[in-house]
């Protein structure tokens, strides 16, 4: 209850103004409280301008909205170390393989072990003993190659960055249970489970008891704690330091495309796209593409883009310089005179293959038949 202060009188036009305030005050608490009948006179607000905290804060205020829960969903994928965040779901060894080698192994080998493109991820480099122990021995032998499962210690982790990023050419384009089928065959290459094993969200947790260097991550260390001991002690920079941005390292010009365009070898989205060294040196040149058949400039001018770039034929093969796999203009030479050039190629082209260049082809089932003859057409002129 107001009250006044001793000494003062109500008088007729304090009366006045303690009455207005007393029905504002009602007003508030109505247009507050839960109801369903609203008042008939209302009293307007002077809208209040928010404080300018920054340059943007006028121009932009009424840019975007909230993130819709599904929205938040779709970018909340992360699998944390105590399991948060992981899926339902199962995927065996087998079904692992499959996807393996559909998929993965073109990149990284049949059995984890390839040095191409990537460092190894299984080498046979982990023992029992290091399965008991939860500590890899061969990490302290500068003599052994180390590899992704002898290094990680979170079996979260191989699942979360499979998940995210794989394959490269079209990341999180796998199916849960296809991500556990994929752990299960890198866990079953390094012995850590049994060919049979059928890996889920239900027995995850008994694969980390059993991860080879599961007590090898230490905590003690700067980049985990504000206050823990530094990696380093750099005091080259603590005064004086340089203003001006110097590069200390590049691509000497002769190397640049030593192996083909940078930029067609890059994931097509992403703040990085690389850069296009497209006809900056002639190492890019190979023997077999310096001179292309008749018809090559053709080739170039009436290619399928929007075929070659949705199904990512364009990250191993470039239209006139050898990347992972064969230019486009060398398939053209050496198929566009046989009879049977569209069906043999469409056909290759869905079903996958290998040994013919040297290498693996993927095969690319997404492809309709018709899509497929399309880019053997084009292949074949």
């Amino acid at each position: 209850m107001f009250k006044l202060p001793d000494g003062l009188s109500m008088t007729p036009a304090r009366k006045l103004l303690s009455s207005a305030i007393l029905s504002l005050g009602v007003l508030g608490l109505a247009a507050c409280g839960p109801t369903e009948k609203k008042a008939e006179t209302t009293v307007a607000a002077t809208p209040q301008k928010p404080a300018v905290t920054s340059p943007w804060a006028t121009a932009y205020n009424e840019l975007g909205r909230a993130a819709t829960p599904a929205e938040v969903a779709a970018w909340d994928i992360d699998v944390r170390p105590d399991f948060a965040g992981l899926p339902v779901g199962e995927g065996s060894v087998e079904l692992g393989e499959e996807v393996w080698l559909e998929r993965c192994a073109t990149c990284h080998g049949d059995f984890g072990d390839a040095n191409k493109f990537f460092s190894p991820l299984v080498l046979g480099n982990i023992t029992e003993a290091d399965i008991e122990s939860g500590h890899v021995k061969a990490l302290n032998d500068p003599t052994r190659v180390r590899t992704t499962l002898m290094k990680v210690a979170t079996v979260s982790t191989v699942w979360d960055y499979i998940n995210r990023a794989m394959p490269w050419t079209s990341p999180k384009s796998l199916s849960a249970d296809e991500v556990y089928g994929l752990v299960a065959y890198l866990l079953s290459l390094a012995y850590i489970v049994e060919d049979d094993f059928v890996l889920s969200n239900e027995n995850i947790a008994e694969v980390q008891a059993r991860l080879p260097n599961r007590n090898g991550m230490t905590t003690d260390h700067g980049l985990w704690k504000v206050d823990g001991t530094p990696d380093v002690h750099n005091v080259t920079c603590m005064t004086g330091c340089e203003t001006e941005v110097k590069v200390a390292s590049f691509i000497p010009q002769f190397a640049r495309n030593a192996h083909g365009n940078l930029q067609q070898q890059m994931r097509i989205f992403g703040p990085f796209q690389g850069i296009n060294t497209a006809g900056e040196s002639e190492a890019d040149v190979s023997e077999d593409t310096a001179a292309p058949a008749a018809g090559g400039t053709d080739l170039v001018a009436t290619a399928p883009m929007s075929l070659l770039e949705d199904n990512t034929c364009l990250g191993c093969h470039s239209i006139d310089s050898k990347l992972i796999g064969p230019a486009f203009v060398e398939v053209s030479a050496k198929y566009a005179g046989r009879d049977d050039a569209v069906a043999y190629l469409s056909r290759k082209i869905r079903q996958g293959g290998s040994g013919v260049w040297g290498g693996m082809m993927p095969p690319m089932a997404q492809l309709t038949q018709a899509q497929a003859e399309e880019i053997a057409k084009w292949l074949a002129q």
